[in-house]
């Protein structure tokens, strides 16, 4: 993929918001929609935002360390990595998603969790946000993320993709959640 890294961050920054959208409607339910499932081994829509805060434990520091060291100026255009390419496309939601295995401590099933674990989603979201108008100023290309896949890394551009483009996933999972509730 090819584009402008000023389309780019434009695009990710208007996917964020719609998260931050969609996630606060969520602070309106009561508890019991919120920690609904529908089966025993799926995740309520509370373990979809705490599995993304988990993931977000990992990413908000990292690309704050990555912008803030940077050696490199932004450029013009984002040319996607093939693996990171295909990482952040595997993550945006469609008509068929894939079902994927998470990692252990990544998976929140059987949590006890509560609305707190909406206002972590959002802080993170909106910090998430200012890390983005950040990045206006570094490579997205030549500035170098790692992943929570040891010995991997993608360009700043392709991570920041995957990371917003797996919240879009999860938070439709936590909406499908809570539509049988």
């Amino acid at each position: 993929m090819k584009t402008s890294s000023e389309t780019l961050i434009n695009d990710l920054i208007e996917r964020t918001q719609k998260a931050i959208n969609e996630v606060q409607i969520m602070m309106e339910l009561d508890i019991s929609i919120l920690n609904n499932r529908m089966s025993a081994e799926s995740w309520s829509a509370l373990e979809c935002i705490e599995h993304l805060n988990l993931y977000s434990n990992f990413y908000i520091p990292e690309f704050k360390k990555c912008i803030q060291s940077s050696k490199y100026k932004f450029e013009e255009i984002f040319t996607s990595g093939y693996v990171g390419n295909y990482s952040a496309e595997s993550m945006l939601p469609g008509d068929k998603m894939k079902k994927m295995k998470t990692f252990k401590d990544k998976n929140p099933l059987g949590s006890n969790l509560d609305k707190n674990t909406i206002e972590v989603f959002l802080k993170r979201q909106e910090e998430l946000l200012g890390l983005l108008e950040k990045a206006r100023s570094v490579s997205l290309n030549k500035t170098k993320t790692a992943t929570t896949l040891p010995l991997i890394r993608f360009k700043l551009g392709d991570t920041f993709r995957f990371v917003i483009y797996h919240s879009e996933r999860h938070i439709l999972q936590a909406q499908k959640s809570l539509i049988s509730a």
